[in-house]
């Protein structure tokens, strides 16, 4: 169905090699997820397998992709802006079978989704919907086309938790065989039998991509003992040689010192010490040899380190919110009614909802609120990065805004920390990769020393690697978190209480149920 042969991918920008010599064959069975650190070519390998057109004005490749006339479909991690704005009976009138298919099929798919049957023929705008509602268009589109390939770039991206499920029977059954990225590690677990894990090790220097052909869970656990051994042989054979290295040091400078203090009327003494010099030299190329060939430590990508400071706290008895709202609306449509949110001391709490629910929204009314006071220094994340950064600067200068010295060295440290190389840090941030804004925005948090988050879907664009990271130091965080999320794994493990917003307003809730995968490995 697929086939990839000696792919070698470079960046134009910074002649960064993100693939190299890769190969694969895909079969029609499989169900194969590309993993990896943010800004390592995830999406650019479905753009040149969808089409090369797509990745061409950044990238340059040589090798081949094979696809032997099969009909690709693909799911962009964004809608173009001409998709965006057109209404959504002008985005499916376009599709390929639209037409074709029964109005009975049609509800089903919509019913299957979470959108309202009227959906393929509604007069709004795009770019109007929320973004979980986007990426479900995709997803309908491609359910329409039903094409003979899947290419899907982030689908579970801000969909809400009963989509997220649907997805991943979707995947499961669909009898086509999917290639997707993903971050979310329960999606991952449930439906890849296929792992490709790229890399860029040796500071971003060497590319490398691992194909496993096993369920993600065992795929990792298996590449972690395997790490794991390799460190414990490649110290204890460092150690051992260390010591061998040591006893010939000390013959070497005896035989030396000897050598040096010989007398010239002892020639059979000098001629014993040359043939000596001449064993130690040739002990010394063989300790050479023996250096060369001793095991290695794993030369992998290191995970990410971030801390928020240990005074970035909330007294337990500070009411840190406490909002009302009779009516919450968007795009003058009521979406919910009698709202009402009281947070205190470092609590930290999840908003889940349909898409289209008004969470993003909601969440948009709190932050300004929270954002104007000055008892408290809250920071808000946004689900659309372009908000609150600025494209056209260079991260550290968003970090340093003051442009002094002490300040831009300790945003590069801070960047550096977080896998930043020193090419990145000169890109504009528009040019960077979701996960990269991302490690900016909480940077920035951290740098302002925020004991109050406002996050949207603050994991949708960080790597199963580095998601864990996360994870803990949002669970180990002193401050409140007030999120949107339907990370059912960020769910699970960080926070506290959640809440539903329904169109009576804010309901607990518990999904229990849905997080197995994620509190199995609490």
């Amino acid at each position: 169905m697929l086939q990839i042969n000696n792919l070698t991918v470079t960046m134009k920008k910074d002649l960064r090699t993100i693939f190299s010599d890769f190969s694969f064959t895909m079969s029609d069975t499989d169900k194969a997820v590309i993993i990896g650190e943010e800004g390592n070519g995830k999406s650019t390998l479905l753009k040149l397998i969808y089409d090369p057109a797509l990745a061409e004005p950044y990238c340059e490749y040589s090798g081949e992709i094979i696809t032997r006339g099969a009909r690709l479909g693909y799911l962009a991690q964004e809608m173009s802006e001409d998709e965006k704005s057109q209404s959504a009976e002008g985005y499916f009138s376009a599709v390929s079978g639209f037409y074709d298919i029964t109005p009975k099929e049609l509800s089903r798919f919509c019913r299957e989704l979470g959108l309202p049957a009227q959906t393929p023929y509604s007069e709004q705008i795009i770019e109007t919907l929320s973004g979980g509602e986007r990426v479900k268009l995709q997803l309908l589109r491609l359910m329409i086309e039903d094409p003979d390939l899947l290419l899907l770039d982030e689908p579970s991206n801000d969909i809400d938790i009963g989509a997220l499920e649907f997805l991943e029977r979707f995947i499961n059954t669909c009898g086509k065989p999917v290639l997707f990225v993903s971050h979310d590690e329960t999606l991952i677990e449930n439906t890849a039998n296929v792992i490709i894990h790229i890399e860029q090790v040796r500071r971003k220097t060497l590319a490398r991509a691992t194909i496993a052909r096993a369920p993600y869970r065992e795929y990792a656990q298996t590449r972690l003992r395997s790490l794991g051994k390799q460190e414990r042989d490649a110290s204890k054979e460092k150690e051992e040689f260390d010591k061998k290295a040591e006893r010939f040091r000390k013959i070497a400078q005896k035989v030396e010192h000897r050598q040096n203090i010989v007398s010239r009327q002892d020639p059979h003494g000098g001629q014993l010490l040359k043939k000596k010099m001449h064993a130690v030299k040739a002990q010394e190329k063989r300790l050479d040899k023996e250096r060369d060939s001793l095991t290695q430590p794993p030369d992998t990508e290191s995970a990410i380190f971030l801390k928020f400071p240990e005074n970035t706290r909330v007294p337990n008895g500070k009411t840190v919110l406490n909002f009302r709202l009779d009516e919450l609306s968007a795009q003058g449509l009521p979406l919910a009614r009698d709202i009402e949110l009281t947070v205190t001391g470092a609590e930290k709490l999840c908003i889940i909802g349909r898409n289209g629910a008004g969470k993003t929204t909601l969440l948009r009314m709190i932050a300004r609120q929270l954002l104007a006071r000055g008892d408290i220094r809250a920071g808000y994340m946004p689900q659309n990065y372009f908000e609150l950064l600025p494209m056209d600067a260079l991260p550290p200068d968003f970090l340093a805004p003051s442009g002094l010295k002490d300040d831009l060295t300790r945003a590069k440290t801070l960047l550096g920390s977080v896998k930043y190389t020193p090419q990145e840090m000169e890109h504009k941030i528009s040019a960077l990769s979701g996960g990269q804004k991302a490690k900016l925005m909480f940077l920035k948090m951290i740098l302002d020393g925020c004991n109050v988050l406002i996050l949207d879907e603050p994991t949708r664009n960080f790597s199963p690697q580095s998601n864990p990271v996360i994870r803990e130091i949002l669970r180990e965080y002193g401050g409140a978190i007030i999120c949107v999320s339907h990370d059912r794994r960020f769910i699970s493990e960080v926070c506290g209480k959640i809440y539903e917003l329904t169109a009576q307003g804010l309901r607990p809730a518990d999904i229990s149920g849905q997080t197995d995968a994620g509190a199995a490995d609490k």
